[in-house]
């Protein structure tokens, strides 16, 4: 992995153990190196996944097709592909670079898959971790991998090239240059890893977001009451840009307050870059944003084909490229109207302040909750001390800046058979205590937590996959306590938490 730009002190990996980014774990156990290798020594003879094989069981039930349809999907490999469709192109892993005119989005409903990727093409650090840049169709037999982390660790997933087609075109997500394919078997690996092409359907872009960068997210709603200001926004959006985040944005579930503005209802887009232009003496914030689709976009107000753009100097005017790619801008305050979500996802929570030269402690735990035994419920019940605990110190905070926050939390429960689209048992959520100074290493008692006011007390338990918090906690000696709302339930969990450092 080429090295980090960011200011991350990451306790939670000895160097090249096993499922640090140097060393991330094996998924199901396949070696990607050793099968290669014996494929290769065989001769001829190319790699079929059985854990992840050429049929409806990985294409799984997607409703958007009719039976007839599903009936006529055809696995191909790439060469087979492009020889059906009467192409004498040779495959290519990737073609001059990656880049997020690559691509546009298939039948899959992956929409918020397709734009973090989008935005994770502007950072090559981290697209060279997900994506090993040494694969090609050279010295090839059929195997591929790709990295992501998840719950804490990454992971490295192999798969074979068979890629579900219908009707001689890819099924899911294509490359616009015909014959370059990392894209379509990016995709494919994390449908491995969701369980099935079809578990990839619907989604929040901060998930994938998560799993290309171990990072921090948080989630922003534009359109709610009690919103940032389009101000506030603005300066998050810079910060984030700054600190080379992953940044995506979804629109209004609403068809009639989108209605002839050429955004999408419900749809998943990336923001790939933020600008102010001058006109008429005012400085104009505008904000980039990318359809995975390819294609289709905003036509208001700095839209590719407004003649605002007919109004600015010349040096600006080439910020505008009027081609119907996907990729348009729109002015902040019509970006702020039209999408009801923005996520950022960044590898150290730098971009919450600003402070680029901050740096951070990141350790992660792996927990688990076990009906009658650690699963003590929220704080109301009498079992709440058997929840796991925590005990963290805090050294750090800045007294110059009022509320500063010096701690970051995720917890993150994870699916039972490891198939994002499984239900979650319960809401769970987290609750932080200050140890006064003398107390006894080890468990805190029932006691402790009568005698004592939580920090922090989870009012509203959550469900969502990635549960973060940002606190301002005075230096010294705390206890985090992850538990389900309701006691007696048996999950495991994955609790990350960033401490900054004055290293």
């Amino acid at each position: 992995m080429a090295k980090s730009e960011t200011c991350l002190i990451n306790l939670s990996y000895q160097d090249g153990s096993e499922g640090s980014p140097s060393n991330p774990a094996k998924f199901k156990n396949q070696d990607f190196a050793q099968i290669k290798a014996d494929y290769i020594r065989k001769g001829g003879q190319l790699f079929e996944d059985n854990e992840f094989p050429p049929n409806g069981c990985s294409l799984g039930d997607l409703p958007d097709m009719s039976p007839s349809e599903e009936s006529g999907v055809k696995w191909l490999r790439p060469a087979d592909l492009l020889r059906e469709q009467g192409k004498k192109d040779k495959p290519a892993f990737c073609t001059d670079g990656m880049s997020r005119f690559d691509f546009g989005q298939g039948k899959v409903g992956n929409c918020w898959f397709l734009s973090a990727i989008s935005a994770l093409t502007f950072q090559k650090n981290l697209m060279a971790q997900v994506v090993p840049m040494d694969q090609s169709f050279e010295d090839y037999a059929g195997i591929f991998h790709f990295r992501f982390w998840r719950f804490g660790k990454w992971i490295d997933v192999v798969i074979d090239d068979y890629l579900p087609t219908i009707n001689k075109q890819l099924l899911s997500v294509s490359s616009k240059c015909g014959n370059e394919f990392w894209a379509p078997l990016l995709e494919k690996a994390y449908a491995k890893v969701c369980g099935s092409y079809a578990d990839m359907r619907g989604g929040s872009s901060s998930e994938a977001c998560k799993d290309f960068t171990g990072g921090v997210n948080q989630i922003y709603h534009p359109t709610e009451a009690n919103a940032p200001s389009c101000d506030e926004l603005w300066l998050t959006l810079s910060r984030a840009t700054k600190c080379k985040s992953l940044i995506c944005c979804g629109t209004l579930h609403k068809k009639d307050a989108l209605a002839n503005t050429g955004l999408v209802d419900g749809h998943a887009y990336s923001v790939t870059g933020i600008t102010e232009v001058e006109l008429n003496g005012s400085k104009v914030r505008l904000v980039r944003v990318m359809n995975p689709w390819g294609k289709q976009e905003w036509n208001g107000k700095w839209s590719d084909k407004s003649d605002l753009w007919d109004k600015v100097s010349p040096e600006v005017r080439k910020k505008c490229c009027k081609r119907n790619d996907g990729e348009f801008w729109m002015q902040m305050e019509d970006f702020c109207s039209y999408f009801a979500k923005v996520s950022i996802c960044c590898e150290t929570p730098n971009f919450l302040d600003g402070d680029l030269k901050c740096q951070w402690n990141c350790r992660i735990y792996d927990g688990s909750w076990v009906a009658g035994k650690s699963a003590g419920g929220d704080v109301n019940h009498p079992t709440f001390a058997t929840n796991p605990q925590y005990r963290i110190q805090v050294t750090v905070i800045d007294k110059k800046e009022p509320g500063d926050k010096n701690i970051v939390l995720s917890l993150m429960e994870k699916p039972q058979q490891g198939n994002r689209k499984e239900i979650r048992l319960d809401r769970y959520g987290l609750n932080i205590y200050k140890i006064p100074p003398g107390t006894p290493q080890g468990r805190l008692q029932q006691d402790f937590f009568q005698r004592n006011r939580p920090v922090k007390a989870e009012k509203t338990y959550s469900s969502e996959r990635d549960h973060i918090e940002l606190h301002s906690l005075e230096p010294g000696e705390y206890v985090i306590i992850p538990s389900t709302y309701k006691p007696n339930i048996t999950a495991d969990f994955t609790l990350a938490v960033f401490t900054k450092t004055d290293k």
